[in-house]
């Protein structure tokens, strides 16, 4: 997760308070997913943006899990996410988020 976007899930957190956000991830890789809910959970464990040191204990999800796919209108999912999922390794993003949501999420 970059820098910029630390910042403003933090500046989220403090507006809106930790307990009424959900992140919602894209990336393509179960690493890249869980570095990036790793970030917004426990903080950044690069030690290199805002979330350093910053444990959030946010709500995050991937969006091919089922969790999240439930949550969005089938229609909108098919158009905007279904052509990816075929290609991302689910089973791999899930088993990355799962024990990290279960470590560190303080609202779930």
């Amino acid at each position: 997760m970059d820098l910029e976007n630390q910042k403003r899930v933090k500046e989220f957190a403090e507006k809106f308070g930790a307990e009424n956000l959900v992140v919602v991830l894209g990336a393509s890789e179960g690493e890249a997913s869980g570095l990036a809910a790793e970030t917004v959970t426990n903080g950044d464990p690069t030690f290199a943006g805002p979330l350093t040191g910053v444990q959030l204990g946010l709500s995050v999800f991937h969006i091919c899990e089922p969790e999240m796919k439930n949550e969005v209108d089938e229609s909108i999912y098919d158009e905007q996410v279904s052509m990816m999922e075929m290609v991302l390794d689910v089973d791999d993003i899930i088993s990355e988020m799962a024990p990290i949501r279960e470590d560190f999420c303080k609202y779930l």
